[in-house]
């Protein structure tokens, strides 16, 4: 079996790596791919985005399953157009995608669907959208409508830091053409939780909810990241409690795009907010999370490759049960210095060589490249450390040990993954 993975990231290295184990003799391939992944994956000399390159070649190669990773290749309609060459693919079409790639989109087909998420408004100009902040108070949340990597939500404490986030997002173009729209919305308090939801565009396959952490700091201070980090299973979270994500989150949404038109194959990512009132939806993925995915998928014990092909073929999804390992997972993330801000690259990675034979810990890498036989920073999260463990706590020690031991210049990360649940268990014993 032929397969292709379309990224080169953190969450790319964790699918070809669980693929990989799923069907050790499949011949995988991987868009440019990185540091960590020369070793399973044939590297290709063009990246997730050169849709006329990659398209021809895939149908050219006879690829079996082509598995999207990243959000920009799906809004680009990537999936659209490799289906088009008869190519497998698992990733939603672009208009599907748009849950992701239109914030107001997904809080209109919300609406319409009556899920629940937090009141809202949309705007294109500066001074209605500070308009609508005088008159709603603070706290609130102002957002880039489109694709922003993670860093497009700003959690505003005064009414003066709202205005200025949505003036930096329309005026001062801070997130390019994402910021040309905004969603300002009510400010909604809890627990976020993140669950994947694997659908054939009908029934969905919920799988081990977990936890990220946005913030760069302990304590989860400073500001919004892609993600330093993720643990599951989350011990709030039950069968009732998923059943009603379900039933009146993820089926009512995917109902609402099949109706619209836009009929939802592939990874659904519900982050939620764990409110008093119940789950409400914070945003919508359309693929797998970063870097939930490193921390959900060593957890599977079952083949995540059989649910990709059942969607990719439209098999249908009925009757899918994932197994999974007992105990629990804990993922840090090793970023460079100066992220999410400024930061260089190029920092030689030094990583004990007892931590890469050790099968409790799996090293994911992000930005990372080899160069003349040296491991070398290329970006602002750079490792993604994932251990298991009986209890939570075994899992954190494990992966806080090893990011510790993994050395390059201005290499940070944060000691404090899974703080919350910690305290929960501290607090039941």
């Amino acid at each position: 079996m032929k397969i292709l993975i379309v990224g080169n990231g953190g969450r790319e290295h964790a699918l070809l790596w669980k693929i990989k184990r799923d069907a050790p003799d499949s011949v995988c391939y991987i868009t440019r791919g990185n540091g960590g992944t020369d070793a399973l994956a044939i590297h290709l000399p063009f990246g997730p985005d050169e849709l006329p390159a990659l398209t021809p070649w895939a149908e050219q190669e006879g690829i079996d399953l082509a598995v999207i990773g990243p959000e920009a290749p799906l809004a680009a309609g990537l999936t659209d157009a490799l289906e088009a060459r008869r190519v497998p693919v698992f990733g939603p079409s672009r208009a599907a995608a748009r849950i992701e790639s239109s914030k107001r989109y997904a809080k209109e087909i919300m609406r319409r669907a009556g899920v629940p998420t937090a009141r809202f408004r949309s705007f294109t100009d500066a001074e209605s959208a500070a308009a609508y902040i005088a008159d709603q108070g603070a706290p609130i949340v102002v957002k880039a409508s489109g694709l922003a990597a993670g860093k497009g939500a700003i959690v505003c404490l005064t009414q003066d830091e709202a205005t200025e986030a949505a003036h930096g997002m329309l005026e001062a173009h801070q997130f390019g053409e994402a910021g040309d729209e905004v969603v300002v919305e009510e400010f909604m308090e809890g627990e976020e939780l993140s669950v994947f939801c694997l659908t054939d565009g009908a029934a969905a396959v919920l799988l081990l909810p977990s936890q990220d952490h946005k913030r760069i700091g302990e304590g989860d201070r400073g500001p919004n990241t892609g993600g330093m980090g993720a643990y599951a299973p989350v011990s709030i979270v039950d069968d009732a409690l998923l059943a009603t994500v379900h039933d009146t989150i993820v089926q009512p949404t995917l109902d609402a795009l099949h109706d619209d038109g836009a009929t939802f194959r592939g990874l659904l990512y519900a982050g939620l907010m764990l409110t008093d009132e119940g789950p409400k939806v914070v945003e919508f993925n359309a693929r797998f999370g970063d870097p939930e995915t490193q921390v959900v998928l060593p957890m599977l014990q079952s083949s995540l490759l059989d649910l990709l092909l059942a969607v990719a073929r439209h098999d249908g999804l009925a009757g899918a049960h994932p197994e999974w390992r007992p105990g629990a997972g804990l993922t840090t993330v090793l970023a460079s210095g100066g992220y999410p801000g400024t930061y260089e690259k190029g920092k030689p990675i030094d990583i004990p060589l007892d931590l890469l034979e050790d099968d409790d810990i799996q090293i994911f890498h992000a930005g990372t490249r080899r160069t003349g036989g040296k491991l070398l920073t290329s970006g602002g999260r750079v490792l993604a450390v994932t251990a298991e463990g009986g209890t939570l706590q075994q899992a954190a020690d494990r992966s806080r040990h090893a990011a510790d031991r993994i050395t390059f210049e201005g290499r940070q990360f944060r000691s404090d993954i899974g703080w919350r649940e910690l305290e929960r268990h501290a607090g039941a014993a």
